[in-house]
């Protein structure tokens, strides 16, 4: 306790958005708290988008949902991408911020929990070789560590491969999306055991059309998953 009074003294807790004094450490200081578009009441079960109207226990889903073939069974997210959220991912992804992955795996806690079941194996959305060498990290699969953490269910880091280098996806309309990302994405056949028959969830930092984490629900099914649910940190919503 005392070293941990130093320590504080010395570097004091601050926001993770803004780095101002905050009571605790890896939090958010209350203006970026409520800055922050949490997603809370009515979703999308498939994709976890907020809808108007009020919870009444029943699933519901999105309009893109109803229309678009979604390879999982249930979806979730806990932020929109929007402002202090979308600032937060881009950090993550490209600014070296993987100590963001503690917070952000705490919120995304309350939106994966009413997916979890009891063979749920925890998956993240792997990267291409190339792309990870020059990150040197996978902010899905830090994600999907600390989330496992939390939830205390295992993770398979590995289970999908992204043997596929594809271009960015940023700027690309949503057929082109899911053409770029066909095949993109196959399950290790070393990690097959670890996930066939069981219930997966895939986890990622954002989703955008979805052509990805539908890349990686196949991929998930071609091994044997006997169920497949999403969850994002942030959720890109149309007019946000």
């Amino acid at each position: 306790m005392r070293l941990q009074s130093v320590i504080r003294a010395i570097y004091p807790a601050q926001c993770v958005a803004c780095d101002e004094p905050t009571e605790a450490e890896f939090g958010l200081c209350g203006s970026c708290w409520r800055e922050t578009k949490f997603i809370g009441g009515l979703v999308c079960d498939t994709c976890g988008v907020p809808l108007p109207g009020e919870d009444t226990g029943e699933s519901v889903q999105c309009d893109d949902c109803m229309t678009i073939a979604r390879p999982w069974d249930r979806g979730r997210a806990a932020l929109i991408y929007t402002g202090i959220g979308r600032c937060l991912v881009l950090r993550m992804k490209h600014g070296d911020r993987t100590d963001l992955a503690r917070p952000a795996a705490m919120w995304m806690t309350r939106a994966a929990r009413p997916l979890l079941r009891d063979d749920t194996v925890l998956v993240p959305v792997p990267l291409h070789w190339a792309r990870l060498a020059r990150r040197r990290y996978n902010q899905a699969a830090l994600l999907a560590h600390m989330l496992g953490r939390v939830l205390e269910r295992p993770v398979c880091a590995d289970a999908l491969l992204r043997p596929k280098k594809t271009k960015p996806l940023e700027g690309h309309s949503r057929d082109a999306r899911f053409e770029t990302l066909s095949g993109a994405i196959i399950p290790n056949p070393k990690r097959q055991g670890q996930i066939a028959g069981k219930s997966v969830l895939l986890v990622d930092d954002v989703m955008t059309s979805g052509a990805t984490l539908a890349a990686s629900a196949e991929a998930a099914r071609a091994a044997g998953a006997a169920n497949v649910s999403i969850v994002t940190l942030a959720r890109v919503v149309k007019d946000a």
